[in-house]
């Protein structure tokens, strides 16, 4: 057993979502909390509706699942109507005892010392875990540490709403056991303004202190396994296809680029339905440009498909990659940037306001685009393309900046100030017991 380096005794940490699985970006992020929590002597313990930790520090419960059925009636009838029924009333409060009663089991089971929230108090997919979450933390005066990714007031799908008491109890709670933190300066700003709750900003990080392995003899075929020919270029969306990527100006991008190339697009449509990704493959048609959807053969783990196929990571993807292309209209932050960077990658961005906000600023060397393909953007990537020595010039600034700004390092000193102002430690968590 681990002990807490601030005071020598055992403390527990326990991370609370809909999901903690996968390649999403709450769930890498809940990975490397995870580690620097670890690092300073925690034991981690995991509550989501969809888990792929270790059995024995996990606890799944269905209901706590944003794509659970009742979760998503009550999401369906919550969104896109100014009034609801008695009915849903009922449905949230008694989805919300349940997930209460669950949350008091994990936290008396693994005698949780703080919980971590990950986008759970933020963005309302699961509005009975959000209501759930602050009670039992009201009630318990439970130290928490809540991590916001996404707020529900940045998305226009919940602008429209009867369920607005709700979203401002929960979504996030204002309450004194509670330290909260943001990924970028715009959400620590909006969070101020419309709750006067103020918050750390921690933005998302990479291990820049350990840089990535040279690719093994399992990744070595990747390009023969992707159809990408010796004498091609390999440009990497490494996404999802959703509308807010703007795959489009890869497409174009890559055919006013005038070079033998294939566009690989690493993730499937996910949750928010087929008909962009049918819009890209069309576009993609129209443009003459040879765009390949490799999301069967890419998983967070090696492997084989049903059919046989080798299955590879995007870690094993990044190193074959001449180019990466992130054009997106909105982010929290930027994973795939901070991947980018990682694996010495030139970035083609659209400049979107937490790039050129927080990420800009500091330095970073790009291809810029504002919202559409210039001349001039054609004509750096073609630069970058062919000039070795200004592509390692460009990358390797990228990656020392990068190891200043968004390393470990800087993850480990902001959150050690939080576990020491949320904990008291050696008191530890006894009031679990009055739930």
């Amino acid at each position: 057993m681990t002990t807490c380096r601030y005071c020598g005794e055992t403390h527990r940490v326990g991370f609370v979502s809909t999901r903690i699985a996968g390649t999403d970006g709450v769930s890498l992020e809940i990975a490397k909390w995870a580690d620097v929590f670890e690092s300073e002597g925690f034991s981690c313990f995991y509550f989501a509706g969809e888990v792929d930790r270790a059995a024995d520090c996990t606890y799944q419960v269905d209901e706590a699942h944003f794509r659970h059925p009742e979760v998503r009636e009550i999401f369906n009838r919550s969104f896109g109507a100014h009034t609801r029924k008695r009915s849903l009333t009922k449905a949230i409060r008694g989805l919300a005892e349940q997930l209460k009663t669950e949350l008091y089991r994990f936290i008396k089971k693994y005698q949780i010392d703080i919980l971590v929230p990950q986008n759970a108090l933020t963005i309302p997919l699961n509005i009975p875990l959000g209501i759930a979450l602050t009670e039992v933390i009201s009630e318990l005066k439970m130290p928490t540490i809540a991590h916001h990714h996404d707020f529900f007031w940045e998305r226009q799908q919940f602008l429209v709403n009867a369920v607005w008491e709700y979203l401002n109890m929960a979504f996030p709670p204002h309450l004194p056991s509670i330290r909260h933190v943001v990924i970028n300066s715009s959400g620590g700003n909006q969070l101020s303004l419309r709750t006067g709750i103020s918050a750390t900003i921690i933005p998302n990080v990479m291990d820049f202190d350990n840089p990535p392995s040279p690719p093994d003899d399992y990744a070595a075929d990747v390009r023969q396994a992707l159809g990408v020919g010796s004498d091609e270029l390999l440009i990497l969306q490494p996404t999802r296809v959703v509308k807010r990527k703007g795959i489009e100006h890869a497409i174009e991008l890559v055919n006013r680029l005038n070079l033998k190339a294939k566009l690989v697009i690493s993730h499937a449509s996910g949750d928010e339905g087929h008909d962009y990704e049918k819009r890209v493959r069309q576009y993609s048609r129209i443009m003459g440009v040879d765009t390949i959807f490799v999301s069967d053969i890419i998983n967070e783990k090696r492997g084989r498909t049903e059919k046989g196929e080798k299955i590879y990571t995007l870690e094993d993807i990044y190193p074959h990659a001449d180019l990466v292309t992130y054009p997106s209209t909105i982010e929290g932050f930027g994973n795939a940037f901070l991947e980018a960077v990682y694996f010495r990658k030139p970035i083609l961005v659209n400049t979107y306001s937490i790039y050129e906000t927080d990420i800009r600023p500091k330095g970073f060397q790009t291809i810029e685009i504002e919202g559409f393909v210039t001349d001039a953007a054609v004509k750096k990537t073609k630069a970058v393309l062919k000039d070795d020595s200004l592509r390692q010039k460009m990358v390797g600034k990228n990656f020392e900046l990068a190891r200043k700004y968004y390393s470990y390092a800087v993850l480990r000193q902001k959150l050690s100030g939080l576990i020491q102002d949320s904990l008291d430690c050696g008191s530890g968590n006894n009031q679990v017991e009055n739930g």
